[in-house]
């Protein structure tokens, strides 16, 4: 008996990891297809060789040669934090399309402390990336207050607040910490740098490493604890939730300071591995929208947002190498956006049969 349940479970759990895999592998799928038209359509070429060169594009440009596959691994560190941020905050119910201020105030943050001389090279990057840090979770938990205390919307703040963090950071940059005759702050010292493990010629360093730590870590909170337990209770259920006991507005509070939090370690990492200044910005650095695919094509599974911070990497390296085989580079972000779409649909129609399911129950 004992030996048939366990067959039973280990079933489930398959039928479980196929059926959350199936939407994102066909999406991913159907998007790639889409491209491929556009790519015939651009080149006039037939359908098999349209695959053969955008593919090849594709694969060159992000992971055929070692400086390109390198490049890509570059492109993956922000992901892995704003794709991170957004799980989080998808996993207890929250849409905090505030990630991207959160990660630019940071890199700001970042960039200020970085600047300061004097400081031993390991203390240094701790402080760095503890501003940003801090930042994030400023800037991700005013909107998370006001939706616990108030009931406002977290969209309509997130996105005031990333408007604030543009203009706020543009300030800075080009009014108190400005490099002058440029648009940006001057390099933070090679004490608050993080260590590119292959030379200064990459722009690869151990915030990768960092980022893959992260996930190890939110898995573990979401799994493996109480408090990641009430988390996700509350995302599943707020209701449930509360008549378990569950304190509903600390537990929103506490996931948008997580999930702000992580964007703002994000944008330290970027400022101290990758650009090691901060720069005037027209407009958004793009990283917080890129994430919330990461998240939903991860289904917000931390693991998941491995894997989908590597394709959207992948692709985002590949634009490059896709314009000089004369296919525009919008085809990557239109085979972003088809894969974006997809994944809505999903929830959208899960959203629907639970819907209909408790007008079933209802009628009964």
């Amino acid at each position: 008996m004992k030996k048939n349940n366990s067959k039973n479970d280990n079933l489930k759990g398959i039928k479980t990891l196929v059926s959350s895999l199936l939407f994102p592998l066909i999406s991913i799928i159907v998007a790639m297809f889409v491209a491929v038209i556009f790519v015939m359509w651009a080149k006039d070429i037939s359908f098999i060789k349209g695959v053969q060169v955008m593919f090849k594009a594709i694969w060159n440009g992000s992971f055929g040669r070692r400086d390109n596959f390198i490049e890509t691994l570059v492109y993956v560190i922000p992901l892995l934090f704003t794709g991170l941020a957004n799980a989080v905050a998808f996993k207890t119910g929250l849409f905090n399309i505030g990630v991207e201020g959160e990660f630019m105030i940071s890199i700001t943050a970042g960039a200020i402390v970085g600047m300061i001389p004097g400081i031993p090279p390991v203390i240094h990057i701790i402080l760095v990336l503890i501003a940003g840090t801090l930042a994030g979770i400023i800037w991700a938990g005013i909107p998370g207050y006001l939706k616990a205390k108030v009931g406002s919307n977290e969209v309509v703040n997130s996105i005031m607040m990333n408007y604030i963090a543009l203009y706020f950071s543009n300030y800075l940059i080009m009014g108190p910490f400005n490099k002058k005759g440029l648009a940006q702050t001057p390099d933070i010292q090679p004490s608050a740098m993080l260590w590119r493990f292959l030379g200064n010629d990459y722009r690869l360093n151990i915030g990768l490493f960092i980022g893959l730590i992260m996930v190890v870590l939110v898995y573990l909170l979401f799994w493996k604890t109480t408090w990641g337990y009430e988390i996700r209770a509350v995302g599943l259920n707020q209701y449930a939730a509360e008549y378990g006991g569950i304190n509903i507005k600390k537990n929103i509070i506490f996931a948008m300071a997580i999930s702000g939090g992580i964007a703002g370690l994000g944008g330290a990492v970027y400022v101290s591995g990758i650009q090691h200044h901060a720069i005037q910005m027209v407009t958004f650095t793009g990283y917080g929208f890129d994430g919330i695919a990461v998240a939903l094509l991860a289904k917000n599974n931390p693991i998941g947002v491995i894997f989908s911070a590597l394709l959207f990497g992948a692709l985002n390296t590949s634009s490059i190498s896709l314009q000089m085989a004369n296919i525009p580079k919008q085809i990557v972000f239109l085979i972003q956006a088809i894969i974006l779409i997809f994944v809505a649909a999903d929830y959208i129609y899960k959203w629907l049969a639970e819907k209909r399911r408790k007008g079933a129950l209802m009628n009964e």
